[in-house]
């Protein structure tokens, strides 16, 4: 052990008089006591513990293992998100994920209070302490019953949608904002709207004839019977997605860091 033997005996003897036991019985042959033999038993847990305790801490050190918080939106959660998810973690299994659903206003508060670690969604409202980083946009489309009057054209304005039922999402959802801010602008304020509250559920009840919607057009495949798909003139053809984090907490360490690496990749070499 390259350790002077009395080096050693001063050690035992520290040892001995901080648990305040005797540990080794001293004469012509050298044993250890009862209490020795337990110290001996116990003691050798507790350093196979700690050799543990450094490989894991080299492995959390190196992003190999790890628990990540990550918040998303709809569509990209049911959709994009799953197969990129699973080949993640056959390349990290010492990796745990758990995945938030939530539309971005909520997750940005998630954020801030440090309940997720990064998101996946929208652009979040400016002057924010939180940092966006592009990666896709998500294209829409109108989806509409084959019977229905604007099924005749081949490509919708927003204002067409005047004086027809519209399906939307929640107040709060980014894409329903930008929706309502674009047909300000035509001069088109009211309109005739039903709320619903998941985006990748309105292809449903355009299904069942209740109305019209925007819907991204990933969430199409295979499109519902008796609906058709028309495509929309002006800003509203689509809409950007991307990482979320705190500014302070960019760019990203440990595992977290692997995670955001491995979507980043997927998501921008992923067009749909």
């Amino acid at each position: 052990m390259n350790y002077v033997q009395s080096t050693v005996t001063m050690q035992i003897q520290k040892l001995e008089s901080d648990l305040g036991i005797q540990l080794i019985e001293r004469g012509k042959q050298i044993r250890l006591t009862e209490a020795g033999r337990l110290f001996h038993e116990q003691s050798l847990q507790i350093v196979q513990n700690l050799e543990q305790l450094q490989t894991n801490l080299s492995d959390l050190q190196a992003g190999e293992v790890g628990h990540i918080r990550i918040g998303v939106t709809e569509p990209t959660a049911s959709y994009r998100l799953p197969p990129i998810l699973q080949q993640f973690m056959s390349q990290f299994p010492r990796i745990r994920v758990s995945v938030e659903f939530a539309n971005t206003p909520i997750l940005s508060e998630r954020l801030l209070k440090d309940d997720i670690d990064f998101a996946l969604c929208s652009a979040p409202d400016l002057g924010t302490e939180l940092y966006f980083e592009p990666l896709f946009r998500e294209e829409f489309v109108v989806l509409l019953p084959e019977n229905h009057p604007l099924a005749e054209r081949t490509v919708i304005a927003p204002e067409d949608i005047r004086g027809h039922r519209l399906l939307i999402t929640s107040a709060i959802c980014p894409y329903r904002r930008k929706l309502e801010m674009v047909l300000q602008e035509k001069g088109t304020i009211s309109l005739d709207t039903m709320e619903i509250g998941s985006m990748t559920a309105l292809k449903h009840y355009v299904e069942s004839g209740l109305g019209i919607a925007l819907v991204p057009k990933i969430v199409l495949k295979p499109i519902p019977v008796g609906t058709t798909v028309r495509l929309i003139s002006g800003s509203l053809i689509d809409m950007t997605f991307g990482l979320l984090c705190k500014t302070s907490a960019y760019p990203l360490k440990l595992a977290r860091s692997k995670l955001y690496q491995f979507l980043k990749q997927e998501l921008v070499e992923r067009p749909v």
